[in-house]
């Protein structure tokens, strides 16, 4: 691989990998996800997706990553040169999720500014569309939202500082420092929310268990979603990150400390946001299903109005949270940069200031397309159709070439070596015949859902994404690499 010393130690490394998977989602997404597919019951379809996808596949990358340690498209291309176009395809499909990932995160930045002094105002979804997100007027597309533009060039200036460094001194160190304060932010506001009135009920709306979604095959789709990408499964991040490991290591058990560590962070923040939405909703008369949202409509809309009603603490949870959102977003952002850094610099010998700043440069361009008067809008769409087309299509295809095409049982040994918790048969029947199943599955219905709601401008974004991701891929499979002695 291109020149990087690697972890400096297997703390740094957990903590990078916890950084890699609490995202964005785990604070706007799991809490819909959850109260609306059975509530309480939801943990048994929660619990099975971790078991039979999560920690599988985890286990698969960590292996791969700390044995091969080489990039992910030099990894495919060992298997059989043919399948190097693969990597590219998805490496590049991640690639794009940190474009707009860094977008979401200056709306938030944008907020985290305002939140001292509520500057959204009494009408924080009129404060969203012109001042951040804008809406879904196409004419927009031809007007600059200046605030998402600014902190969006902000953000990725500081991305670049970090990044740049070598990857224990960059991204092992913004993990160690964020990491704590983010788990340590998150528990003032979950003991703080229980202390709210109507907190109460905010908990039982989210917890009370549904068994009769059981039977719904949705709900269990829905379950299996929500692991693949609050783990980050199948996206090369962890391949990545597993492939600067330079010592010996409990490869299984850190898997389960990361998987338990994200899956908590997850259910805590659940917990938080209902008790504050019961909150709201006790004090304010709402119904608290009226309250009940995901996304941007969660973070940007409904919870700024419930600080407004919080009154003088409330000037204190809302920047806190918005903190957290950033802590959290921004070392997810340098996880989804890192599998395309590592792939081009392996294959062209560049130095990884080189290729941090090639690329840095070519995000940020793509980033402030983002920022015109339809920046959630065009989000939105690109998200749904990376997700649910590209990257979920390309983990079905890595699940059947690393257990039909490559001997899996060559990692085996390497895996079990110095863990406590072993595998074998069972997980690698998992990994080849349950895994492959079910994602393609969940692909065909992401599809359906894709073609169902496709107009012609969705329809136009989607061509180009997939044009441009199919001619960038060639172009890098059939690229010849360059020799060390003539790298820049």
């Amino acid at each position: 691989m291109s020149e990087n010393s690697g972890w400096s130690s297997i703390k740094t490394f957990l903590l990078a990998m916890i950084g890699l998977t609490i995202g964005i989602g785990n604070i706007w997404r799991f809490s819909y996800v959850f109260y609306s597919n059975g509530g309480g019951s939801f943990f048994i379809p929660y619990i099975i997706a971790i078991i039979v996808m999560g920690l599988p596949f985890l286990i698969l990358e960590y292996g791969l990553g700390y044995h091969f340690k080489e990039s992910f498209s030099k990894l495919l291309h060992d298997i059989n040169p043919k399948f190097e176009i693969i990597g590219w395809m998805l490496v590049l499909f991640v690639f794009v999720v940190v474009i707009y990932y860094m977008v979401i995160l200056s709306w938030d930045l944008v907020y985290f500014l305002n939140s001292f002094t509520f500057g959204w105002g009494s009408d924080p979804s009129a404060f969203f569309t012109a001042n951040v997100g804008g809406s879904s007027n196409l004419s927009g597309i031809s007007s600059v939202i200046l605030p998402t533009f600014i902190c969006s060039i902000i953000l990725w200036a500081l991305f670049w500082l970090v990044s740049n460094r070598d990857i224990d001194e960059g991204i092992g160190r913004v993990s160690r420092i964020l990491m704590p304060l983010l788990f340590i932010i998150m528990s003032f506001i979950l003991i703080y929310s229980f202390t709210l009135p109507g907190f109460e009920l905010g908990l039982t709306t989210l917890l009370t268990p549904n068994w009769a979604m059981l039977f719904d095959i949705n709900v269990w789709l829905a379950a299996f979603a929500q692991i693949i990408f609050s783990l980050s499964i199948g996206q090369a991040m962890t391949y990545t990150y597993a492939s600067y490991l330079s010592e010996k290591t409990n490869l299984i058990d850190n898997v389960f400390m990361v998987v338990v560590a994200n899956c908590l962070y997850e259910i805590f923040v659940a917990l938080g946001i209902f008790s504050i939405l019961g909150y709201m909703s006790v004090t304010s008369s709402i119904p608290i299903t009226e309250l009940i949202s995901e996304g941007t409509s969660l973070i940007f809309i409904v919870l700024p109005e419930v600080f407004e009603v919080m009154g003088p603490i409330g000037r204190v949870i809302a920047p806190l949270l918005m903190l957290s959102i950033l802590f959290a977003g921004f070392t997810s952002s340098l996880a989804l940069f890192e599998p395309l850094l590592s792939s081009i610099c392996e294959k062209f010998n560049w130095s990884r200031k080189k290729g941090v700043t090639s690329l840095a440069i070519i995000a940020c361009l793509g980033s402030l397309l983002f920022s015109t008067g339809i920046s959630c809008y065009l989000v939105e769409i690109i998200d749904t159709f990376v997700n649910e087309f590209g990257i979920l299509i390309l983990i079905a295809v890595q699940a059947i070439i690393f257990t039909w095409y490559y001997d899996v049982d060559e990692i085996i040994p390497v895996l079990n070596e110095n863990s406590a918790i072993k595998v074998g048969k069972k997980w690698k029947f998992t990994l080849k015949y349950i895994l492959p199943l079910m994602l393609i599955v969940m692909w065909i219905i992401g599809v359906v859902h894709i073609i169902y709601n496709a107009d012609p401008f969705k329809a136009e974004i989607y061509l180009s994404i997939t044009f441009v991701v199919a001619i960038l891929s060639i172009f890098l499979t059939k690229a010849h690499a360059r020799k060390a002695e003539d790298a820049v």
